[in-house]
């Protein structure tokens, strides 16, 4: 589906924080352990609204998988 005018592309941190219903400091935090994929322009985060739905629909699709005892999605190492 290609993205109209209006769509956009990618979200801020706020932006998402407001969609996932998550705190500021979650959504930094995944965005520094590499689980919520970012580009970074300067100081500021985004997040490409592409690699969000991908994660939500298929956590793999983005290489990261639940931990055992809590669920929680982490990246996977390539080691």
């Amino acid at each position: 589906m290609a993205p109209d005018d209006s769509e956009k592309l990618v979200l801020s941190v706020a932006e998402v924080r407001k969609k996932l219903g998550l705190s500021k400091g979650s959504i930094y935090e995944a965005v520094r352990n590499g689980q919520i994929p970012s580009i970074r322009f300067g100081r500021r985060i985004l997040i490409p609204v592409a690699s969000l739905h991908r994660l939500l629909e298929d956590p793999k699709a983005l290489n990261l998988t639940p931990t055992p005892k809590t669920g929680i999605l982490k990246v996977e190492s390539g080691e």
